[in-house]
């Protein structure tokens, strides 16, 4: 074999990642995993903002340079993980809409920040016992689709909607709960500044444009005087994130194990859901799928993904999970887990860009929230609304996130109602035992402060 050729096969590299049986090369593979790590890369900036944005109890570890290095060190660590041991395409980092109701949801029901990353820890070890027994896939089917999509579509609202408050132009009202608010200080036009330039980026399709944006209206405020550099800069990582987790507060938090059971439940089966659509989609794009759908080796990709959430808890930034952005690689020609190993190594290089992290302001962040939430909302088309049976308990998962400020409230509506209207329907046998299971325990979640006056 001559030089170029083995260059171009990648040695001993092509073939632990089977370049030749793939119909790619080495340099295709960087190539996509660069792509893949240039529109992925905005979660560094992102997911501090939504953390910090929902942690308004005072932790000294959560600080948004400490949340960005760590969102880098967990994402390029667990994509690693990905290409090496699946050999796919695939990318992770702290999943978006997870990060929001840790933020937010767990929060406000009296959570730590610490008690928060607890639960992701406590979701992690479920999932990766419920794929090493074969539970998983059990869980999946007993869902029916349109509650599997319109927890992402309800999600995705949520997503939006903090993206609004955020940019200041959806605010608190004494007339009404939530009103709008007119451009009138800088920030405001800041905001407006950066939500037209992201759409704008982003229609025009240039690459990295999440980023760009951030950076850019993060640029503008600092020139009109919205942002500042921190008097306490420094150009070093801060990992103060890492091992900051409690696993007993959502216990005492939430005074009975039924309602934290039940939280726990509600997060792991955002990521459940998420992954396998992700995943099934990339691979068919990426001509990996077999003929009836099926992804070979999905057992490796599935016990990675579930131990990036067990780590993202461990790491203080939130469950880590597949991202779609994936697919951007696999159209770059990515077909093999090398370009995954690429995008990993680009996470860890980002580690450096963590500091900036403490001078973005939320102006510059809620623009990439209000598209990522659109992008999410796009899911809305697989649900066929005409049908009571499905539109009902869809549009209460989906309305009721973004109205309660909390995503298990949205899920369990969707479950009660979905078993009842069947119910009502005489369609007994279109229960599945799980869905009885979960949409009891729901009932009680809901009622837990009725039947506490009767405990104590």
């Amino acid at each position: 074999m001559s030089a170029a050729s083995s260059t171009a096969s990648g040695g001993g590299i092509g073939t632990y990642f089977k370049f030749a049986e793939r119909s790619t090369s080495l340099g295709q593979e960087a190539k996509a995993g660069l792509t893949t790590f240039m529109v992925m890369a905005y979660i560094i900036f992102l997911n501090p903002s939504i953390l910090t944005g929902g942690f308004k109890t005072a932790d000294a570890a959560f600080t948004a340079p400490a949340i960005a290095a760590g969102t880098a060190l967990i994402a390029g660590i667990m994509t690693i993980a990905m290409g090496a041991v699946a050999n796919y395409p695939l990318a992770l980092a702290a999943g978006l809409g997870i990060n929001g109701l840790v933020a937010y949801s767990l929060i406000g029901r009296g959570l730590t920040p610490a008690g928060t990353m607890g639960v992701i820890v406590l979701e992690g070890v479920a999932v990766t016992i419920l794929v090493v027994v074969g539970f998983r896939e059990a869980v999946m089917n007993a869902v029916p689709l349109a509650l599997k999509k319109s927890i992402g579509v309800g999600i995705g609202l949520f997503i939006l909607f903090i993206g609004f408050a955020n940019g200041g132009f959806v605010v608190a009202s004494q007339a009404t709960p939530v009103t709008f608010h007119l451009p009138q200080a800088p920030a405001d036009f800041v905001f407006w500044f950066g939500l037209f330039l992201t759409i704008a980026l982003w229609v025009l399709r240039v690459p990295a444009a999440l980023v760009l944006s951030i950076l850019i209206t993060t640029a503008v405020g600092l020139i009109v005087g919205v942002a500042t550099v921190p008097a306490n800069f420094a150009l070093t990582p801060s990992f103060s994130t890492l091992g900051h987790f409690d696993v007993t507060n959502v216990f005492s938090a939430l005074g009975n194990p039924i309602s934290a059971i039940l939280v726990v439940f509600a997060i792991m089966l955002t990521d459940f859901f998420d992954t396998i659509g992700t995943v099934t989609g990339i691979a068919a794009e990426a001509g990996l799928a077999e003929e009836d759908g099926s992804v070979p080796g999905i057992g490796r990709i599935l016990i990675v993904d579930s131990l990036a959430a067990v780590a993202g808890g461990l790491g203080g930034v939130s469950s880590n999970t597949t991202y779609i952005e994936s697919a951007a690689g696999v159209a770059e020609g990515g077909r093999t887990g090398f370009a995954s190993i690429v995008t990993g190594v680009l996470f860890l290089l980002a580690i450096f860009l963590s500091p900036i992290a403490g001078i973005i302001p939320t102006q510059a962040t809620a623009p990439a929230l209000i598209l990522v939430g659109y992008l999410m909302f796009t899911q809305v088309r697989g649900i066929d609304v005409t049908n009571a049976e499905d539109g009902i308990p869809a549009l209460l998962t989906i309305i009721l996130m973004p109205l309660t400020y909390d995503i298990t409230v949205g899920i369990g509506a969707g479950f009660i109602a979905w078993v009842a209207i069947k119910v009502f329907k005489g369609k007994l046998a279109e229960i599945h035992p799980l869905m009885w299971v979960v949409a009891v325990g729901f009932v009680i979640f809901f009622l837990q402060d009725y039947i506490g006056t009767f405990i104590k």
